[in-house]
């Protein structure tokens, strides 16, 4: 019953937060910026991984760009996976054979969701950083941003699918290591008490209580 309600935890965990990871790619405002009070117009400039207001002369993207594409996308597939093997290896489903490939799978799962979790926080991380460097930057002349919400919540996403995973892996090793002890000492002393049990049960038919083994030999001559 832990291990159930351990994996029904990190499986919506894990699942939120790859939704959020996933919401972050369609979401505009990767970093925007805001132009108050110029002489020509009041604007505002917004980017995220695939399309930008504003291109250089050249229109070719930055190596970072292409970096943090390849990072959420690797994500998202990666969170896709997971879900799949989670729900295959979950005690709560009827699919995926004995407890221990179950357990097995689970682990697996939980693996594969913290990989999702690491590469949209690389992901996110990487942008960011790009953003804060060059706003702090002052001999950056460019157009300055600021870090938008998808940032925030590729943040969240990422860090849901790490504790996510981390509790599926908790679970398979909860359930691994209590049973296994419990049974061998379990069946030692059953075993055990079985054969002390034995031979008092017949000196107490024959020879009364109390009386050591012995004293049923001498008691037929």
């Amino acid at each position: 019953m832990a291990r159930m309600t351990c994996e029904i935890l990190a499986f919506l965990l894990a699942v939120s937060g790859w939704v959020l990871v996933c919401s972050t790619l369609p979401t505009d405002y990767w970093k925007v910026s805001s132009i108050d009070g110029t002489v020509i117009t009041t604007a505002t400039f917004w980017s995220n991984l695939w399309k930008t207001c504003v291109t250089d002369s050249t229109g070719v993207s930055n190596w970072y760009i292409q970096a943090c594409r390849g990072l959420m996308i690797a994500a998202v597939s990666l969170g896709f996976f997971g879900s799949i093997f989670a729900l295959v290896g979950m005690k709560c489903t009827k699919i995926g054979g004995s407890d221990s490939t179950k357990a097995k799978v689970t682990c697996f799962a939980g693996i594969v969701f913290i990989f999702c979790g690491l590469c949209a926080m690389s992901g996110v991380s990487l942008y960011a950083h790009r953003i804060t460097s060059e706003f702090f930057d002052p001999t950056f002349l460019a157009q300055k941003y600021e870090l938008g919400a998808a940032l925030f919540i590729g943040w969240a996403g990422s860090s849901l699918c790490i504790v996510g995973g981390a509790a599926f892996c908790f679970s398979m090793l909860e359930e691994g290591g209590g049973p296994r002890m419990g049974y061998s000492y379990n069946g030692a002393a059953s075993v055990k008490s079985s054969r002390r049990k034995d031979p008092d049960h017949g000196i107490d038919r024959k020879t009364g209580p109390g009386l050591p083994r012995h004293f049923d030999k001498n008691a037929y001559v």
